[in-house]
This record gives structure tokens, sequence and C-alpha cells, in this order.
């Protein structure tokens, strides 16, 4: 079964999954690789396959220039050694050690590193949909590693690849150079084409055309990093957090509002579509094990998933007293989480598409016309290791988190309301001079005056809101609860007039939009004078 049919059968999956998610609590990501595991005893569905291409080439640039316009690239300063650690040293050393078992378990040394390299990166997706219960310094970590160490996995995985095909030299200068090449590359490539993106989005005021660039942003990053053997990965990252802080300074609101809706519902589906075709991918797996007998393989899966995690949790404990060793500034002393922090953080290291991406591109025949070793048993292992990082690991995190007794994170609420309560006064202050300057008329200031004072002690009353609301709040909640009730009268209204023929289709639409931008503005709290 193949395209409509299949986007049909996407779509239904993706849609019951989610209602489910929501009722039974169990998140969507692990719901839909269930489900794609299911899908794949229907005979006609047995055919379909996630395309290695298709990953690497068009999902991949998506899902990392999104979650790198979204991340807090100020926690990431923060933070930065740490990511570092993680997203290089880390990787290298899983990669080591997976290798190392898989060869105790027979592998040859060659495929073993494929492997080890496939496996060694956590995923983005995954982290960014599972780890949301975790407080932001935590994810903000967990979602820069990932969103870094697909870099280095996959330079490891083309020499790994490379020598056992015949096709690479192992030496550590070549090496080196692979890794400056991917690093820097990837990084001067980002920014050329963020600055270009910039110049850009500042001569376009189309919406659709100014969105139409900013698609365009990942896929040219990811595409001239390739072409000059860089780094994709780190390219469209680059790109990703230059955007994220360019971006809020230029474009229209129009562009903007575009841009959220359009690629919340893209990544989204992206997102949805890969859990389940992962889990076709697992069922295709257990099916083409031919070089081994399926109860050694889910050994080798047990083993790889142990070493993994073992390896990960060291490391994060041996790095972390080392750098207190080093480091022993007062400042350092804040940045300091527990050991329980650590094991949340191992937890959360899922593995997703890109690993089964890297296994299923390993190449069919070396360069002598010989099978690739063990190539089914390397897809089965990492098809293996995808599954239960994202259904063992996901179900275990919740609890993994109550255990750690993670402290709680109101940060993002209290810069909200620094952030609303300073714009208000600003603009209030500003409001003479403002007026002045376009020549408003007197009445007009003070009524917008008006609203302003009302809005900012609105906004200070819930600032210090306890156990007992204060007045101004609740009298707000009755002002908000009415405009949305009259709200819904006025929407009944344009479409009786609809309905009638007294107003065009194009006109309902003309005043609908304008009706649920402030619908949405009520309904998210946002008290702000019009």
């Amino acid at each position: 079964m193949i395209g409509l049919e299949l986007v049909v059968v996407l779509g239904v999956v993706i849609v019951v999954c989610g209602i489910l998610a929501r009722r039974t609590r169990v998140a969507d990501p692990i719901l839909l690789l269930v489900a794609g595991i299911v899908l794949g005893f229907v005979p006609a569905l047995r055919q379909v396959h996630l395309p290695p291409e298709l990953m690497l080439l068009v999902f991949l640039p998506v899902l990392l220039y999104w979650e790198a316009i979204t991340i807090s690239l100020r926690e990431i300063r923060a933070t930065l050694r740490g990511i570092v650690l993680t997203s290089t040293l880390l990787v290298v050393v899983t990669a080591a050690a997976v290798a190392t078992a898989a060869h105790a378990l027979g592998l040859p040394w060659g495929p073993a590193w494929v492997l080890g390299a496939a496996v060694a990166p956590t995923d983005a997706t995954a982290v960014g949909v599972l780890a949301r219960a975790l407080p932001r310094r935590t994810v903000t970590v967990l979602r820069a590693e990932s969103l870094v160490n697909d870099g280095t996995a996959l330079v490891l995985y083309g020499v790994a690849v490379g020598v056992t095909v015949g096709e690479e030299t192992l030496g550590a200068g070549h090496v080196t150079w692979l890794f400056v090449l991917a690093y820097g590359g990837g990084i001067a490539v980002g920014l050329l084409v963020a600055w270009l993106a910039v110049l850009a989005r500042r001569r376009i005021d189309d919406p659709l055309l100014g969105n139409v660039v900013v698609l365009l942003i990942p896929f040219t990053a990811f595409l001239l990093a390739e072409l000059i053997e860089a780094s994709g990965v780190l390219a469209v990252v680059v790109c990703g957090l230059v955007m994220s802080q360019v971006g809020p300074r230029i474009g229209r609101a129009a562009t903007r509002q575009q841009t959220v809706a359009f690629w919340s519902v893209s990544t989204y589906l992206i997102n949805a579509s890969l859990f389940v075709l992962v889990g076709l991918e697992a069922q295709s797996a257990v099916r083409n094990l031919v070089s081994e007998d399926l109860v050694t393989a889910i050994v080798g899966v047990a083993v790889v998933c142990v070493v993994i995690l073992v390896v990960r949790f060291a490391f994060l404990v041996l790095s972390a007293y080392t750098i207190r060793l080093v480091d022993r500034r007062p400042s350092q002393r804040g940045r300091r989480v527990t050991n329980r922090a650590r094991a949340v953080s191992t937890v959360a290291g899922f593995r997703g598409a890109v690993s089964l991406a890297a296994a299923l591109a390993v190449p069919t025949h070396l360069s002598s016309g010989a099978p690739f070793p063990d190539r089914d048993l390397i897809v089965f292992i990492t098809c293996g290791v995808v599954a239960t990082t994202l259904v063992v690991q996901g179900l275990l995190l919740a609890p993994t988190i109550r255990w750690a007794r993670l402290p709680d994170d109101d940060g993002l609420a209290r810069e909200r309301r620094l952030a609303d309560e300073t714009a208000a006064q600003e603009a209030l202050d500003a409001l003479p001079d403002v007026a002045a300057s376009l020549g408003t008329d007197p009445s007009v200031v003070d009524r917008l005056r008006g609203e302003y004072e009302e809005h900012l002690t609105l906004l200070r009353a819930r600032d210090g809101e306890g156990d007992d609301p204060d007045p101004a709040v609740l009298l707000d909640d009755e002002y908000t609860e009415l405009r949305l009730a009259l709200l819904a009268r006025k929407r009944e209204t344009v479409v009786r007039l609809r309905d009638q023929r007294a107003i065009d289709d194009t006109v309902l639409r003309q005043v609908q939009a304008r009706l649920d931008l402030e619908e949405i503005r009520l309904s998210r709290g946002d008290p702000a004078p019009e």
C-alpha cells in the first residue's frame, strides 16, 4: 500500500493515538510506535519502509531547524560546557563502548563500529516530545545535546562505513580532518545562510513569500553543507539559533503568525509519522533477520541498551566531578545537580529515527562485491534499541522524575510576568512623547492611558495573587468570560448573515479571522489593552 492509502492510514493512526494519549496520559510517541508495530502485521503495509534519504534530507532539516529556533540560547550559553561534552565526547565514548560490546557478541569490528555510531546519538524529536515534564534547564541541555550530537555520530558513522566497505583509510589525521570539516564547515555554512535569510526577509513584506523563504532556510543550509561534505546537521542548527535571535527584529506580525501555525502543524505531523514508520521498520527488521537467530539478536538489543544507559550515567557523573575539581569558581556551584537528576537525564536519552535511518543507509555490499557483514543484525539491533528506549525509557521517565524529586521550575512564569509588566510600564511612560510625535488627540491619549494603567494594575494584582484572589482579578475574569460569550454571539450572527446570503463567504472568513484572534488572546489570559 503506497501513496494516498498510506497518507490516510497515517492520518487516522495519528489522530487515534493522539486521542488515546490524552485519555491514558501515555506519551504520543509510545502509542504511535506500538501502532506502527501492529500495522506491520497488515500484509499490504509490509512493503512500506522509511527511506534513509527521506529522513536525512527532508525530515531531519525541518525538525532540526524548528528545534533550534525554539530553544533557549541563554540556557545553552549557561550550560555550554556540558552540552559540548555530551554532544561530542559522550557520542564517541558511547559508540566505542557499543562497538566493543557488539564485537564481543560476534560482530566484526567494522560493522560493530557502524552499529555504535548509529545508536550513539540521542534523538531531538523524542527528547522534545517525551521530556516536556522536566525542568527547563534539563530540557534545554537534552535538546541542545540532541541537536549537535547527530553531527558527531554521522561523522563516525561515515568513517566506519567507509572503512568497512573499503573506500576509506583509517588514520588520525584523516579522521581529525573529517571532524574539522564537519564542524567548521557546518558552522560557517549555517552563519552564511542565516545572513542571506536575514537579507531576504528584510526585503520581503508579503507574508506568504516570507514564509516560503523561512521554509527554504533549513533545506538550503543542509544542502550547501552537504555539498562541501560538512555537517548539514550543524549548519541547520547554527542557522536556526541565529534566526531565533534575529527573527523577532525582522518580518511582520502576519508572517510570524503564519510561520508558527505552519511549523507547529508540520513538525507535529512529521514527528508522528516518523514514530509510526519506526514501528513498521521494527516489524520489518524481525522478518528480514537471517544472519542470526531471533534470541541471539534480542540478547544483542538488551546488551546494547544496558551499555548505552551505563555509559551515559557514568559519563554524566564522572564529567561533573571532573569539572568540579578543575573549576572551583563560586558560580559553578549554582549549576550543580544531584546524581538523581543525572539519572533522569540518563533515562531521557532516547534514540530515534536518525539512528534508524543511519542503520537503513548501510550499504548492502562491500567494494569487493561481497555482502556487507551482518547488515540485517545492525538494522535489527538498531530498531530494537530505538523501540526499547522510546517505550521502556519513555514509560519509566515519569516515575524517575518523581523519584528524583526535582525542584519546581517556575522561571518561565516569573519571566513572563516581568516581560508583561516592564513592557506595559515602558509603553505607558513613552505614551506622551509618542502621542506628541503622531499628533494624537488628547482625548485619545487619555483613553489609552486609562487602558494601560488598568492593564498594569491587573498584571501587578495577578503577580501578587495568593490564596485569596484580588478583586481586580476576579472582575477581570468575569470581564473575559463575558467577552468570550459575546464573541460567540457575534460569530453566530455573521454565520447567520452568510446563510441568509446577506454577506459573502469571503466576508465571513475575514470577520471570523478577527474574532478568532480575539478569542485566542482572551483564552490565553492575555489582558493586553486593545
